[in-house]
């Protein structure tokens, strides 16, 4: 198994060029949740919300997904992330660590289509599932080998 580090929760983030989707583990850190959508005026608004969700929810550390080009190259949203990740990760006082989360929206938006949520309520929903999607990812790779 691999080294898993178990104290306090983990909060998964999605990140958007207007939202950013929020999901968060269970205690044991087996499974993932999706609990809000922060939609933030700016940066320090963000963070200051994420660490609003860090304290009131004893998280331990913060996975932020990580939009990869399809071939693995660092494009211009990428780059937006690794600056707020680089920002959040001097004012969140648990570690932050970035995650691939090449197409986890489209595993989100399959998974609400067949639960039968009408599309006019998808658009929220997507941006805290894919992140639910992406921290359930990392939470599995914790446990593997």
């Amino acid at each position: 198994m691999a080294d898993v580090v178990t104290t306090g929760r983990v909060l998964g983030l999605d990140i958007g060029t207007r939202r950013i989707g929020v999901a968060l583990s269970d205690p044991g850190r087996v499974l993932a949740s999706p609990l809000t959508l922060i939609e933030p005026s700016d940066q320090a608004t963000a963070i200051q919300a994420i660490c609003h969700l860090v304290r009131q929810h004893e998280v331990g550390r913060i996975v932020v997904g990580m939009p990869y080009s399809l071939d693995g190259t660092v494009g211009q949203q990428a780059r937006r992330v690794l600056d707020f990740v680089a920002a959040l990760s001097q004012q969140a006082g648990v570690p932050v660590e970035a995650w691939d989360e090449r197409l986890t929206t489209v595993i989100a938006e399959r998974r609400i289509a067949e639960a039968h949520v009408r599309r006019g309520k998808r658009r929220g929903l997507v941006d805290a599932a894919a992140a639910a999607v992406i921290l359930q990812g990392y939470l599995d790779s914790q446990w593997s080998e």
